[in-house]
This record gives C-alpha cells, sequence and structure tokens, in this order.
C-alpha cells in the first residue's frame, strides 16, 4: 500500500493533537519533530523535509490556530496543505499539439516500466476519445519492440515499428508522418533506457526532441528506488528539461519519498502513477487527492471517478430500481459482486474511503475476501436459473441445499449463510424502501 509507513506515522501523531483542547508551543514543536522523523523514514529528501517543517511549524503557530476553538484540526488542515503544495497543489493535465498530431515523448532508465507504460498511457487517452499509435524506438534492448507489439495489442492500439537497424531519430520522423495519413492523433515515443546514465543515452534522446519537438517529455522514474528516483529526474531534466514526470510501483512502494521530493526537486509536475500490473492501473496523479490519502482523509472523487469508469451506469440503474422494487435474488447479487470486481483489489479501494478504513483492517488478510466471494460466486452457479431468481425455493427444502453445496464444493452451513445473508440485505432493501415513500431518504447521506 501506497505510504503505508508515512500514513500510520502522521495519523498517530495528529490524533494526539486532535485530541487536545488546547495546543501549547511545546505540543506544536513535540509533534512538528515527529512528522519530520516520519518524513526522513519515508525517504523524503532532507532538504525538503526542513524546509517543509519550518513553513509547516510556522503556520501551526500562527496566532489563528493558537486561539482556534479545534487547534488539532486547523494543524491537521495546514498539514494538508503543505503536502499537497510539496506534490504540485493541482492536477497537471497532458499539452496537446494545436497542429492535431501530439508527440509524447516517453523516457528514463532500463527496468523503469517505460513500455509498459506506453501501453497504460495510450489506453487512458484512448478512453478519453484520442487516437494514439505507439511507436517502437527502443533498437537496442532484446525483445523491446516484441514487447511493445504485444502491449499494443492487447490494447488494440496500433503500433509503429521499423526493425532494430533504424536509427531511432528516423523512427520517430517516419511514425510523426504515419500518423498523420492514418488519423493518430496521439503519437507516444517508447525510447531506449540504460541500466545507468551515460552521455550516448542523452545524446540519442536530444536528438528525438530536437527532430520532433515533442509536445511531452514525460520521465518514467521506479518510485521503489526513492531517492534514486529523484536523482534521476534531476540528471533527465537538466539534458531534455522533461515536462512531467510519471511514477510507477507507487502502489508498491511504503514509503512514497518519491512522490513527496521529485516535483520540489526539479520543479516538474507528477503526471500519473502507475498503481498496479494491468494495463487500466494509471491514475492521474492529483496532489490534494493524494495528501488527504496520505493523512487518511480519504479519496471519495477518486473512488467515485473509479466506479464511474468501471461500473455500467444504466445496468447499475436497472438493477437498484429492481432491487428497490421487486426484491433482490441470486442473480441479482451476482451481477453487483460483477460489477464491485471491476473496480479493484478491496485493498486499493480502502485507501480512497475516509476515516481510515485502510487502517482499521490493518493485518487483516484481504485475500480472504477475494476467496469468500469466489466462493458465493461457485454455490450461485451451482443453483439452477429458478433457484437463483427464487431464493426462497432453496430455504424450504434441504436436498436443494445438499445438492447445491456439493456442485459448489462447499458446505450446507455455507447455503444457510448465503441465504441469511440474502435475508439481511432484502430487509434493508426494504426499510430503505419505506424511508423513501416516507420522504426520509434525504436526512441519510446517501
Amino acid at each position: 500500500m501506497a505510504f503505508e509507513g508515512l500514513t500510520s506515522k502522521l495519523q498517530e501523531t495528529l490524533k494526539k493533537l486532535r485530541g487536545k483542547g488546547k495546543l501549547s508551543e511545546n505540543d506544536i514543536k513535540d509533534a512538528m519533530r515527529e512528522v519530520k522523523r516520519a518524513l526522513l523514514e519515508a525517504d523524503v529528501n532532507f532538504k525538503i523535509v526542513k524546509d517543509f517543517i519550518k513553513k509547516t511549524s510556522e503556520k501551526c503557530l500562527g496566532e489563528g490556530v493558537m486561539k482556534s476553538l479545534t487547534p488539532g484540526q486547523m494543524v491537521v488542515k495546514i498539514v494538508n496543505e503543505e503536502l499537497t503544495e510539496l506534490m504540485g497543489t493541482s492536477e497537471s493535465k497532458i499539452n496537446y499539439s494545436d497542429t492535431g498530431t501530439t508527440v509524447i515523448m516517453l523516457a528514463g532508465l532500463q527496468g523503469a516500466g517505460k513500455t509498459t507504460m506506453c501501453g497504460k498511457l495510450a489506453l487512458a487517452l484512448k478512453k478519453k476519445n484520442k487516437k494514439p499509435l505507439l511507436v517502437a524506438c527502443d533498437v537496442y534492448r532484446p525483445a523491446a519492440i516484441k514487447q511493445l507489439t504485444v502491449v499494443g495489442k492487447s490494447i488494440d492500439v496500433p503500433v509503429f515499428s521499423m526493425g532494430d537497424k533504424v536509427n531511432p531519430v528516423e523512427i520517430s520522423k517516419a511514425a510523426v508522418d504515419y500518423a498523420k495519413n492514418n488519423d493518430c492523433n496521439v503519437v507516444i515515443i517508447d525510447t531506449a533506457g540504460r541500466l545507468h546514465i551515460d552521455e550516448e543515452l542523452m545524446d540519442e534522446l536530444k536528438n528525438i526532441k530536437e527532430n520532433l519537438n515533442p509536445s511531452e517529455i514525460l520521465l518514467v522514474v521506479d518510485s521503489m528506488t526513492g531517492q534514486d528516483a529523484v536523482n534521476v529526474a534531476e540528471t533527465f531534466n537538466a539534458a531534455l528539461d522533461i515536462t512531467g514526470v510519471i511514477l510507477t510501483k507507487l502502489d508498491g512502494d511504503t514509503r512514497g519519498g518519491a512522490a513527496l521530493s521529485i516535483r520540489a526537486m526539479t520543479g516538474k509536475s507528477i503526471k500519473f502513477a502507475g498503481m498496479g500490473e494491468k494495463m487500466n492501473d494509471l491514475e492521474v496523479f492529483h496532489p490534494d487527492r493524494m495528501a488527504s490519502r496520505i493523512l487518511g482523509m480519504g479519496d471519495v472523487l477518486s473512488l467515485i471517478e473509479k466506479a464511474q469508469g468501471a461500473i455500467d451506469e444504466d445496468e447499475a440503474k436497472a438493477l437498484g430500481e429492481k432491487m428497490m422494487n421487486q426484491g433482490l435474488n441470486f442473480e441479482d447479487y451476482l451481477n453487483m459482486m460483477k460489477q464491485m470486481k471491476k473496480m479493484g483489489p478491496i485493498g486499493k479501494l480502502l485507501e480512497m474511503v475516509p476515516g481510515g478504513a485502510g487502517k482499521m483492517l490493518e493485518g487483516a488478510d484481504l485475500s480472504q475476501v477475494d476467496k469468500e466471494s469466489k466462493k458465493t460466486e461457485s454455490m450461485i452457479y451451482s443453483m439452477t436459473i429458478k433457484e437463483r431468481r427464487n431464493p426462497q425455493l432453496i430455504s424450504s427444502s434441504s436436498s436443494r441445499k445438499k445438492r447445491i453445496a456439493l456442485g459448489s464444493g462447499t458446505s450446507v452451513q455455507d447455503i444457510n449463510k448465503l441465504i441469511k445473508m440474502m435475508d439481511m440485505l432484502k430487509k434493508n432493501m426494504k426499510s430503505m424502501q419505506n424511508m423513501s415513500k416516507k420522504g426520509m431518504m434525504g436526512k441519510f447521506p446517501f
């Protein structure tokens, strides 16, 4: 989970302040000392931590905070604002070309995940009704061209290649001409990387930049490398004047130092963050939302966007109306489970829920949730269509229960639990329906 260590320590520190009715100067200093330690342990650059603590302390010791009725909450607000400022204040969008063909050049070291990121970015732009073209300019790494071709095929995006014997500059120039003649309005160039930064790598990237004048030069860095990621970003920025950064493997970096340091050290915004291995596991980087996640305040907007992108609105609406008016059956429940699965693993969703839901389940084996989900699916699939649509047929028949248990590799007790859960859901739906009829739904936050 991203920022896991930092989130835990900051929440613990700020919780102590929220519990006090009045704050002294020593309370603030002690808290800032803990915040400083947490940031350093998260691998945030020392100079950045020093500046952050200085600015935050000055604001927290201000008269408006010390005399406030809720000083603890004011301190949390200030820390949230300063974290947001550190990461870039607001979302940094893709710069599209006015000429009609936008060229995006991805750069970075070998192993950072450039080729996969080309595919993720292409898929994200495709969802925004763009027509991307992937360009294979890594002519050195064995199978790099083949890898990009496979990635392109998996997301149904064309890949332009001229083999590994042609100069990357010539490939990229030919790709832009191809894009213009084939109605592709975004060209994404997968450039070569090295295991280390060298003059040959930089010269090639500079030549591509000079010949194509790309709208975006996005540096792909592995957030798991911590401070090394920041050093790489500074070097590439000095040579290429990058326009932004894409962080990969942010879901696996429990410290998060790279995300909190790169923008302050380079002056360039983080535009996207890779949050998983699948092609759709790419998120637009929102500094304010990320700051809220770090402080355990949730990220409801991202959760809503994820739901909107994954769940079919018409299908969800029809299911909701059916549940409210005709009652819930096992077929409906199966559809609900399928819709929820599209949103991703439960651990990632819990990070976005306000109130520290992820923290509440710390140490819990979330894989068990997936196992239970699969078990429930097996039980429902072992029912006949008639039984799925009429749950009461199973409730009153021990022979049906035994047959379903046998077919799904479960027990009769498991079937009874499922029936009990369905009865509870039905009661809840009926209660909501009654409240709706009485005009009470407006009083509840759903």
